[in-house]
């Protein structure tokens, strides 16, 4: 199977070039996607996140399900009703179940500083296979404006996710965009608890493109269950997002 993670930046990082990525990866299995907008009109020139809304796909999702036509579509937003994590898997995969819980606040919380600091969810689907069933987590850490480091939210969030994945039963894996660095404390729980970080094994130097101009050079993160047997693991980078892709092909 492959899975591919991706925050796609809401397009800002080139829609077409974003779009021909997916398009050349259409026979991936799942994509967990981070930043997905599907509405959201009204937010255009808002200052959130740090900056000012600008160049957004608001029709990301549904541009992104004319290509993946051959697949089932999951949206979870965590702010609004527009944006948030989707996952597509192939239609001729058996679902045995999908859904989301909040780890971060709930639902419809906002900093009113700032509405980039909202409430943070993660979206799952279990999917059965040949060698049994499997869990995939999608997920998009919170931003608070002060970097990537430890705090109190964060640890928290880092607690809830565990609080989840410690009762799925089956082999499973948890990828996204964390906004955290490695040396943090928040990923030490999920090393700790015993997830194989397929960044830090696989010796990747930055999960960004040249398109992200700050000085941290990671974000993003692949962890597996001890009993999920990697094939391959690689972080292209290309210029689709300020992000790149972490494309895992396993058993």
């Amino acid at each position: 199977m492959k899975l591919i993670s991706l925050n796609t930046w809401g397009g800002r990082g080139g829609k077409e070039n974003l779009l021909n990525f997916i398009e050349y990866h259409k026979g991936v299995d799942v994509f967990c996607f981070q930043e997905m907008w599907n509405g959201g009109e009204h937010m255009a020139g808002k200052i959130t996140g740090g900056s000012v809304l600008e160049n957004i796909s608001y029709k990301l999702l549904a541009e992104i399900g004319e290509i993946l036509t051959e697949y089932e579509v999951y949206f979870r937003p965590h702010y609004g009703d527009w944006y948030g994590l989707a996952m597509f898997v192939k239609k001729d995969h058996t679902i045995k179940g999908e859904g989301e819980i909040f780890v971060h606040k709930e639902r419809g919380w906002a900093d009113k500083k700032d509405e980039g600091n909202h409430a943070r969810n993660i979206q799952w689907v279990t999917i059965e296979t040949k060698l049994g069933l499997r869990t995939i987590i999608n997920f998009h850490g919170l931003w608070n404006g002060q970097g990537k480091g430890d705090s109190e939210d964060r640890l928290i969030q880092s607690d809830n996710i565990l609080n989840f994945i410690k009762n799925i039963p089956d082999p499973h894996i948890l990828c996204g965009d964390f906004n955290l660095r490695p040396d943090t404390q928040s990923i030490k729980k999920l090393e700790q608890f015993g997830l194989k970080n397929l960044i830090k094994e696989h010796n990747i130097t930055s999960t960004r493109t040249d398109l992200y101009t700050k000085p941290e050079k990671f974000a993003d993160y692949m962890f597996v269950t001890p009993d999920i047997k990697v094939k391959s693991f690689e972080v292209p980078n290309v210029p689709i997002s300020d992000h790149r892709p972490l494309i895992l092909e396993f058993e």
